[in-house]
């Protein structure tokens, strides 16, 4: 174990020890083990955008295995994903990398007229079965539901602490008085982490947040917070984090050029953000590209 490590498991002293040894199991795996920093690989797109526009362009990725495989050879920190995921490959990759199960996800059948929402597609009990180290949860706060879904996030967290795993909340504010376009404006993004914070997450994932403001009532607080580049606005949503004593990890979002990619990952850690979880910027690549590409960012936030 780091003193790195020790550091931030300081932070989680009220947690019980099964909490705190699965955190230090995904911080101290792969190439950034120890290092406080990690890489997540997250393949939950095929729920959300469909297995056409998730894997066309990368065919391989149709595979579960495909995913486990190009984790661990890229030595990255954990893999998340929903059951069916998980759960047709696990068995080839026991103990080999730390998983995440997502346990709820929405789809882009869903009417965009409803509130933004999510289905519970899997249970706690679920990522007990397949050896996971936690579970993944998606909040919309701004949603008409979000009331609801902060109620099963409540009961979520309760019961995955009870059986010693930790909570990941994708907190993405969406819906409601939000207009699309506003939806990584840095005031709700940080609006988000802070609520996933206090809701009990023990890892916050969030957008990288865009140098707007949202909410006309935030416009007079933010008027002296630094916020011109992507790195003093990482900086600004770590501070919302509990002044980085609440780990918070950012989306890649849609496929960007290899130079996009790199420069955010830049901005994350000079601001201060725990790392990086990526899908679609890995599994579109092809996989020596994705290979390659993610021992850059490893470098990155080693260096």
């Amino acid at each position: 174990m780091s003193t790195k490590i020790d550091e931030l498991l300081s932070y989680y002293a009220s947690e019980s020890p099964g909490i705190r040894t699965n955190l230090a199991r995904l911080l101290m795996h792969g190439k950034l083990g120890g290092t406080g920093k990690m890489i997540v690989q997250a393949v939950d797109q095929g729920f959300e955008h469909g297995p056409a526009r998730s894997f066309v362009n990368n065919f391989s990725a149709m595979d579960p295995n495909y995913h486990f495989q190009l984790a661990c050879d890229a030595g990255i920190s954990g893999y998340a994903a929903p059951m069916g995921w998980l759960q047709q490959a696990v068995d080839n990759f026991v103990g080999k990398l730390p998983l995440i199960l997502k346990i709820n996800s929405s789809n882009s059948l869903y009417s965009s007229h409803n509130s933004p929402d999510q289905a519970m597609t899997a249970s706690v009990d679920d990522a007990l079965r397949l050896g996971c180290v936690g579970v993944g949860f998606t909040l919309y706060p701004g949603s008409d539901a979000n009331h609801d879904l902060m109620t099963e996030a409540k009961d979520v967290i309760a019961e995955a602490r009870s059986k010693g795993l930790f909570t990941v909340l994708w907190s993405y504010v969406r819906g409601g008085d939000i207009a699309k376009e506003n939806e990584s404006a840095l005031d709700v993004i940080s609006y988000g982490a802070h609520m996933a914070c206090l809701l009990g997450a023990h890892i916050v994932k969030v957008k990288l947040p865009e140098n707007k403001i949202a909410m006309k009532v935030h416009e007079s607080p933010y008027e002296n917070i630094p916020r011109e580049t992507l790195q003093e606005r990482v900086k600004h949503v770590r501070d919302c984090c509990f002044v980085g004593k609440r780990i918070v990890i950012f989306s890649g979002g849609e496929t960007k050029s290899d130079a996009q990619l790199l420069q955010d990952t830049l901005a994350i850690k000079e601001g201060g953000g725990f790392g990086a979880i990526v899908g679609r910027n890995i599994f579109q690549r092809q996989r020596e590209d994705a290979i390659n590409i993610l021992d850059k960012m490893v470098n990155i936030f080693k260096n």
